[in-house]
């Protein structure tokens, strides 16, 4: 895959290469080997080329040291800084190869040549007197390999976002991915939009929650008071998520939902007082599962525990999805791109969503590992509740 990529690349620049050597691995556990000779129309024409090589993972036969640069301004990069991708990736430090740390897209990426340590660093986290890499040299980005065996919801998957995909068969094939995960002790995280209590998915996340399948939930202020107002009226924006019709005075019924947080103080209080006894975040109470929600200059309140500063919510974020085995994204297309940015391409990402653009945009906005599953949220996750009980008893 990683061989086809960098052909591609360089007859899409409409360059010149010849395969010195190549060594295809015989076994599972053995790596193909191949030697390019790449030629360009001149030295810029080469250098573009090689840029795209060295993203797809290809790496020069001559090591050259990394090169970098001392910031001269706080969240002020050199001209020729390097930006990541999200990809693993190395530097030629000393001498030896170094892994850079908290991998993440778009990113700088900061050196400590004494204690040979690599980290991917936000513009807005540079400080005067870091060592920032610039240039192409000395770095190698690894892409995940492909799995050679299995059948997870990652190998089945030939293409990665389509409307023709039996929902079946990928709910079955994620429920056992979560099951081996949680089996491992593994974190899986969602990131949920407010579709999931319109759609009547509220009780499959629930469940899902108090089956120990969730270790972390991101969202927005809008899943938050939507939740409260199902759990508290039975109703998400005034309609009645059991029978599908308006209620009398609907229209109230969210911003009643966000009085009554202001009124408890928080969802931990409006638990605590016994008003708030079902839904997505009385179970992320109850079972203590963190969750952190992020503010927008749409929202309505916001209630009290969500994070107006974006700079905070982006960092809380960070920590819930550290050490992430599965992210699952539901009906969100601004929380999952977000969140796209935040994660290395190791960790898995299945994204559910009715609307096939949502997911495409996702992967073009780089997190190219993702499987897009097009679906309704609340037609999929009772599925997938169900086969992760049929697994149960198996």
């Amino acid at each position: 895959m990683i061989l086809t990529r960098i052909f591609d690349r360089i007859m899409d620049l409409q360059g010149d290469f010849e395969v010195k050597e190549f060594k295809i691995g015989q076994g599972k556990n053995d790596y193909s080997y191949a030697k390019l000779a790449v030629t360009g129309k001149n030295e810029s024409h080469l250098s573009q080329m090689l840029n795209e090589i060295y993203s797809a993972g290809g790496i020069s036969v001559e090591l050259e040291s990394v090169q970098y640069v001392k910031v001269k301004k706080n969240s002020v990069l050199p001209d020729n800084f390097y930006s990541t991708t999200n990809n693993p990736t190395f530097i030629y430090l000393n001498n030896k190869w170094i892994k850079v740390n908290h991998q993440m897209m778009d990113k700088a990426i900061v050196v400590d040549p004494i204690k040979n340590r690599a980290v991917c660093t936000m513009l807005r986290d540079i400080q005067k007197g870091d060592f920032v890499v610039v240039g192409e040299d000395g770095i190698k980005i690894v892409p995940p390999e492909r799995p050679r065996e299995g059948l997870d919801t990652f190998q089945f998957m030939s293409s990665h976002t389509s409307t023709e995909k039996p929902i079946q068969s990928i709910s079955s094939k994620l429920a056992r991915d979560l099951v081996s995960i949680k089996k491992k002790n593994g974190k899986i995280v969602i990131v949920g939009g407010p579709a999931i209590v319109h759609t009547g998915a509220v009780t499959s996340l629930s469940q899902l929650i108090r089956m120990g399948f969730v270790q972390g939930i991101l969202a927005g202020n809008a899943l938050l008071i939507h939740d409260v107002e199902h759990a508290l009226l039975g109703t998400s924006l005034g309609i009645d998520v059991k029978h599908g019709s308006s209620t009398h005075m609907g229209h109230r019924n969210h911003i009643l939902a966000v009085n009554e947080l202001f009124k408890a103080g928080s969802v931990k209080q409006l638990v605590k007082s016994g008003k708030l006894n079902s839904g997505i975040f009385y179970e992320c109470e109850k079972n203590k599962i963190p969750y952190v929600l992020a503010g927008s200059i749409r929202d309505d309140g916001p209630a009290p525990d969500v994070i107006t500063d974006i700079v905070k919510a982006q960092k809380q974020y960070q920590k819930v999805l550290s050490n992430a085995d599965l992210v699952i994204m539901l009906s969100t297309m601004l929380h999952s791109i977000a969140v796209g940015n935040m994660i290395p391409s190791t960790v898995k990402v299945v994204a559910i969503d009715i609307n096939p653009s949502s997911v495409t945009k996702l992967l073009d906005r780089g997190t190219g590992q993702a499987i897009g599953v097009v679906s309704d949220v609340g037609s999929f996750l009772p599925i997938l509740i169900n086969d992760i009980k049929k697994l149960s008893k198996s």
